[in-house]
């Protein structure tokens, strides 16, 4: 692996306006959402707004990834996103989210998710995740995509590109009637083959008019992740994999998630609606 030094915090620089015509999600300027009580199945109209929303909060993550750069720092990726977001006339979901002070989460290296965009500059050799998610017409899209920053060894380019695959092979296990454990039974047996670690404590959730409905998709197989799965049910899927342990320390700012070893850990998310006879990905560019 990468001899790269481990992250310490950075500095925020002001937090980035929102056009006033631009709808804002109910739980902005509150400590915590409003509990979703709504149901997990969603009618056509919702499922389009969705697309729409994650059609934009993929093109805002592909627009900052472009800048993804040894000198860039977090920050400035994170000042794209905002930008097109706010264009294209989204709020991004995450400022404001039970205080989270950013427009996207830029974790790097060993940080798990949840990373705060700040003067952190990117090095040669790094991997860098975006997570982005876009709120318009009342409706969320979230995704997010581990991306490589220069030259990158071969041991983090080779987790990258599987982490990838194991999102693609749990999009694939999604089928109406069967239970939500069947997608981290994929995942988990997938990484098992290069001894990675599933990361466990941090899942795929519902996701519609609510950020977090509630419904959680664990990325390992969870014998009480027993739901099943119906036309029309709208999620994320997100697998965290690690080249080390799946435990975690927390940062002092209560949202960067670190592997205890401090190894390296990539992640991919899809919003996903069941249909008839599998997935459809709602948060295409």
């Amino acid at each position: 692996m990468s001899g790269q030094s481990l992250l310490v915090p950075g500095e925020l620089s002001p937090t980035r306006s929102v056009p006033g015509n631009i709808r804002r999600p109910e739980y902005v300027g509150k400590p915590a959402p409003t509990p979703y009580t709504g149901p997990e199945i969603q009618d056509s109209d919702t499922i389009e707004r969705m697309r729409i929303a994650g059609r934009i909060a993929a093109q805002a993550m592909e627009e900052a990834a472009k800048h993804i750069a040894p000198g860039v720092t977090t920050d400035e990726l994170d000042r794209v996103a905002h930008d097109f977001m706010i264009d294209h006339g989204a709020y991004p979901s995450t400022l404001g989210y039970r205080g989270y002070p950013k427009s996207l989460c830029s974790s790097v290296n060993e940080v798990i998710c949840h990373g705060i965009p700040d003067s952190t500059v990117l090095r040669d050799g790094d991997i860098v995740n975006l997570d982005v998610t876009a709120y318009i017409n009342g409706v969320h899209g979230d995704n997010n995509a581990t991306y490589l920053c220069g030259d990158v060894d071969e041991e983090s380019r080779l987790l990258v590109e599987r982490t990838r695959e194991s999102l693609a092979r749990a999009i694939k296990a999604v089928r109406p009637g069967r239970q939500i454990n069947v997608i981290g039974r994929v995942i988990e047996s997938y990484a098992k083959r290069f001894g990675y670690g599933v990361v466990r404590d941090f899942t795929g959730h519902g996701i519609n008019s609510s950020f977090h409905s509630g419904l959680i998709i664990p990325h390992y197989d969870s014998p009480h992740a027993t739901t099943v799965m119906q036309p029309g049910m709208t999620f994320t899927i997100e697998p965290m994999l690690t080249l080390g342990t799946h435990e975690y320390d927390m940062w002092e700012d209560g949202w960067t998630v670190v592997t205890k070893d401090r190894k390296r850990t990539a992640q991919f998310e899809h919003t996903l609606v069941v249909t008839e006879t599998g997935a459809d990905i709602l948060t295409l560019p």
